[in-house]
């Protein structure tokens, strides 16, 4: 079961499956509530033994959790019981976590609370991009999803209950919430570029009420460029523009895409006004 593509728009790395379920003679089923009566009646028609709940952000009622005898297994893409919850590809970054974990689980009444199935930890690189955290917790999930399936089918996977000693919960993100202050540190304006790039919709800023969405950059020096101001372009070539931030450190744009025409002017001040609507 997935989301119908025309309501696709709801998630930024929706992906459309349909091709992949042809090529598998498998049968795909859209739906856009997973708690609709119609769509609880597809799944008690399918009688399925186990459910596995991934890429799926709507939280499944208590008749969808009685519906397989083997219950639901989700996967959340951090070391629980730490990061719960909403965007945790970004919240992962810009929080500077230097560890994370792909887990299964058992879905039980909570928000990714259930007993932990199997767990794969991994470093998160100081460099790592939404994009690049994202492939890598689909490879651990191809890892440890296949030997948890011979558990399965063995009658082997009770799960380790959680600690909520150490529990914490990620918050939905808005794309109005990646809106850069350039009055902050380098670091932490880089932080948002690669924690908000593809598949999410991009940190971005405003330059003379147009939308300038900054798709990868780096910090640099700005030791000629102490006398400047915070959000203001200093430097600016073929291929790239240097904005000063707020401790006088630079962030240099090497990949951005701007809703005005033309290129954008050396000494510009980015960011001062709202957006007009």
């Amino acid at each position: 079961m997935t989301l119908p593509v025309t309501l696709g728009h709801r998630h930024s790395d929706f992906v459309d499956l349909s091709g992949d379920a042809a090529a598998l003679a498998t049968r795909l089923v859209t739906v856009s509530n997973i708690n609709a009566q119609s769509s609880l009646e597809l799944i008690e028609d399918l009688a399925p033994d186990y459910i596995f709940v991934i890429g799926w952000s709507q939280l499944c009622g208590a008749r969808v959790q009685a519906s397989a005898p083997g219950g639901l297994i989700g996967f959340h893409p951090a070391p629980l019981p730490r990061l719960r919850g909403r965007a945790i590809i970004p919240w992962t970054i810009l929080l500077d976590e230097p560890i994370s974990a792909s887990t299964l689980f058992r879905i039980d009444d909570g928000v990714d609370s259930g007993p932990i199935l199997a767990q794969r930890f991994f470093h998160v690189a100081s460099d790592e991009t939404a994009e690049s955290l994202y492939a890598k917790h689909m490879m651990m999930l191809a890892e440890i999803l296949p030997p948890m399936l011979i558990e399965l089918a063995h009658g082997r996977a009770p799960g380790v209950p959680q600690d909520e000693r150490y529990s914490s919960y990620g918050t939905r993100r808005r794309p109005e919430d990646a809106r850069i202050d350039w009055t902050a540190p380098v670091d932490d304006i880089w932080r948002m570029v690669r924690a908000c790039g593809a598949p999410y919709p991009g940190a971005w800023t405003i330059l003379n009420d147009s939308k300038v969405v900054i798709a990868a950059a780096h910090p640099v020096s700005l030791s000629r460029y102490r006398a400047s101001m915070p959000g203001q372009i200093v430097e600016r070539t073929d291929s790239s523009f240097t904005v000063r931030c707020g401790d006088e450190g630079g962030l240099q744009v090497t990949q951005w895409c701007c809703q005005a025409d033309g290129a954008l002017p050396v000494h510009a001040i980015l960011g001062r006004e709202p957006m007009t609507r």
